[in-house]
């Protein structure tokens, strides 16, 4: 026996479509192709902004870290021009003292030498010709002193023979007659002479020009060494 069957009426919509989705469910799934190129170049010219914005903050980062650099720089180019101003100033200070005596040496090794010339020159003189200094002496006394004045001269014993030949020469040439005696005396010294007349006299003495080219050399020679 069949069983029963049931019938029951079924809800149709009126309205049937066919094809394609609805157009808001088809935009929610794919926007248009404007919208994503909007998009994409909105994104583009964010990054390109950002780009331009980090290339700024480097560029002034760096140059901020240039002035800090060159600021730090400077100060310990100062210090250090300081530092070495300071050494410099007390080398200086040193080398100035050195130099002040170096050049007091210098100086009287200077003075010491001009008079060891001064002494050589004269005893070259003295070699060349002993009775010179005494025959130019008597030159300048017979030029102060009256005609006929009697004349003393006073030589060491070494020195007569040369003093002797020199007035001899001096009378050959002189056309007035020389009153002129000479005296050995051993208390002066060789190549020095005392040449004297009633009102006055002339002496050669080395030491005392030796003296007086010490003392033109304006006692730079040491003490001792001048005598």
């Amino acid at each position: 026996m069949e069983a029963a069957i049931s019938i029951k009426p079924f809800g149709f919509d009126r309205v049937f479509r066919f094809g394609a989705a609805p157009e808001d469910e088809s935009a929610a799934v794919a926007p248009p192709v404007e919208e994503l190129h909007a998009q994409i170049v909105a994104l583009q010219e964010r990054i390109e902004q950002l780009r331009q914005d980090q290339e700024v903050a480097l560029l002034k980062a760096r140059s901020e870290g240039v002035a800090q650099g060159l600021a730090q720089a400077r100060g310990e180019r100062a210090e250090a021009m300081l530092s070495a101003t300071d050494a410099l100033h007390a080398a200086l200070d040193d080398l100035g003292g050195q130099w002040s005596t170096e050049r007091d040496r210098l100086i009287q090794d200077a003075a010491e030498v001009a008079l060891c010339a001064a002494d050589m020159i004269a005893g070259h003189a003295i070699r060349q010709e002993p009775g010179r200094a005494i025959d130019e002496a008597l030159g300048r006394a017979l030029r102060q002193v009256a005609r006929g004045t009697a004349l003393l001269i006073r030589v060491h014993p070494d020195s007569l023979e040369d003093v002797e030949r020199l007035v001899a020469d001096r009378r050959t040439g002189e056309r007035r007659a020389l009153n002129i005696s000479i005296v050995a005396d051993a208390d002066i010294p060789p190549h020095d002479a005392h040449i004297g007349w009633a009102e006055g006299g002339l002496v050669i003495d080395a030491a005392s020009r030796r003296a007086a080219i010490a003392c033109e050399l304006g006692g730079l020679i040491a003490e001792g060494d001048g005598a």
